[in-house]
């Protein structure tokens, strides 16, 4: 494991917006760990964490990291053999317990003096609006990106006067 990593990503997936999937600074978790294919299987995603892990419960110690990349599955709902689900993964039924949960222990290994959150949000399904509503900090910034503006990209920061709750 990269013990030396100050960046977690608990929902790597594919590594999609990475430059370096490979990055030493990066601790890449998933709770997929497989090659799926899609599109009739003639196209392949590859879930390769560094760790299996489910970031609901994280293996990390309080303050473990100075930067958390926050990429859930943004989707209830997607076909068996599509390329959404076999890139990004499908959310549980009780999703909003499951993004309290995340963010709470993204929150919680994050830096206390001083720790960012980069939390990506596509509301194809789910509107920002209701998914902030299970988060108890507030967004330092934001931008929306993609077609339609549907991709939000939110930093959210630990420490100091920031990020305290609503």
């Amino acid at each position: 494991m990269k013990d030396n990593a100050l960046i977690l990503d608990p929902c790597c997936g594919g590594k999609l917006f990475y430059f370096d999937k490979k990055d030493p600074r990066v601790l890449f978790g998933d709770v997929r760990e497989e090659e799926i294919s899609y599109y009739h299987d003639t196209r392949k995603a590859i879930i390769e964490p560094d760790l299996k892990l489910d970031v609901t419960n994280l293996p990390f110690e309080d303050g473990r990291f100075r930067l958390v990349v926050f990429d859930p599955p943004h989707f209830l709902h997607a076909g068996n053999a599509s390329y959404m689900k076999a890139k990004y993964g499908i959310l549980p039924e009780d999703w909003q317990t499951f993004l309290k949960k995340g963010f709470a222990e993204c929150w919680r290994v994050l830096n206390s003096e001083f720790g960012i959150v980069i939390f990506k949000w596509n509301e194809y399904q789910i509107p920002i609006k209701k998914v902030l509503a299970n988060i108890p900090q507030k967004p330092l910034l934001g931008e929306r990106r993609g077609k339609g503006n549907k991709t939000h990209w939110l930093i959210f920061v630990k420490g100091g006067d920031c990020g305290q709750p609503r």
